[in-house]
């Protein structure tokens, strides 16, 4: 008689989880070491399985090679299928959905949050491009302020605490926006463009030509336009830390750190900012990581400002 496959183990689910984030992202992954290893091994779990969601939708490995694919609605409708049946307890044999199933029973991950971020690969499935400044921001929430909510629900935030996860949907907002920044030309290469229609016309770029030549000066105005947004929203997920543990916080700020560079140099480059990826090299991050430790011990003393009510809000439920 035949026997079934043995399941993979937690064990096993945490290691693949921890491989992910390592091939998918140096930046979250150098800044995930810093949690205590509960909080490190839930945020593992968590990436994996928006890497896997992200990497199904847009047929990549682990973020690199993305394509524009025929069936990308079908594909979402399957990733939206097995994240309910994950969330709902059910072993799916596939370790990113097993790790969503894991974290989301430990934390009481809502589901609401986990559709909000497929949602976003909705947006994308369909071909949508942000019109205003609120679209574009509204984008950024589901693709990644949910994902910063789910992230505080992981260092142990309330969800009841709704202006703590404002500060960390903010987080979310200014990582997308970096990468928004940095990713312009590979985007376009794949037929996507995420600045918004009204800034395009501002500057008098036409649909799809953002990328040519004769506009390329008016395209750094609205990079560089996208890093102040970014660090307006880096600088109210700071605030956030407040309400974090020590090594929360240092994981937080070490990311928030290395992130921001993303959109710094962006929009120091100029015009050669897309003839290169940006990254942020491995020193630069040991001095993050170094800082943002005495940030993290000094966090109290950040003055507990208004969120400043010009941001954009996220959802309410």
């Amino acid at each position: 008689m035949s026997q079934k496959p043995a399941l993979p183990s937690c064990d096993a689910i945490v290691a693949a989880a921890e491989e992910s984030i390592a091939r998918g992202s140096k930046s979250f992954g150098a800044a995930s070491r810093l949690f205590d290893r509960e909080t490190r091994e839930r945020a593992w779990l968590l990436y994996a399985w928006c890497r896997r969601c992200d990497d199904i939708v847009d047929g990549q490995d682990h973020g690199h090679g993305m394509r524009r694919v025929a069936d990308a609605e079908a594909r979402v409708a399957e990733v939206r299928r097995l994240t309910d049946r994950a969330l709902g307890g059910e072993v799916i044999g596939d370790p990113a959905f097993d790790a969503l199933r894991i974290v989301a029973a430990e934390v009481g991950l809502p589901r609401g949050l986990a559709h909000d971020l497929i949602d976003g690969f909705q947006l994308d499935a369909e071909e949508w491009r942000p019109r205003s400044e609120a679209d574009l921001y509204r984008y950024c929430y589901h693709v990644a302020g949910a994902v910063g909510c789910m992230m505080a629900l992981v260092m142990g935030v309330s969800p009841d605490d709704e202006a703590t996860l404002d500060r960390a949907c903010d987080l979310g907002l200014a990582f997308q926006l970096a990468n928004i920044a940095r990713d312009i030309e590979e985007d376009d290469r794949a037929g996507r463009c995420y600045l918004p229609d009204e800034w395009l016309a501002e500057m008098d770029i036409p649909p799809g030509q953002h990328m040519k030549p004769p506009f390329r000066d008016r395209l750094v105005v609205l990079a560089r336009r996208l890093a102040t947004r970014a660090e307006l929203h880096e600088a109210s997920a700071r605030v956030g830390t407040k309400a974090l543990s020590r090594r929360s916080a240092w994981a937080v700020l070490a990311a928030a750190g290395i992130y921001g560079d993303i959109a710094r140099k962006v929009a120091t480059r100029g015009p050669a900012a897309w003839d290169h990826r940006v990254t942020t090299s491995k020193w630069e991050k040991l001095a993050w990581i170094a800082r943002s430790w005495v940030a993290a011990r000094g966090r109290m003393a950040i003055p507990d400002t208004p969120r400043p009510p010009e941001l954009w809000t996220r959802p309410r439920r």
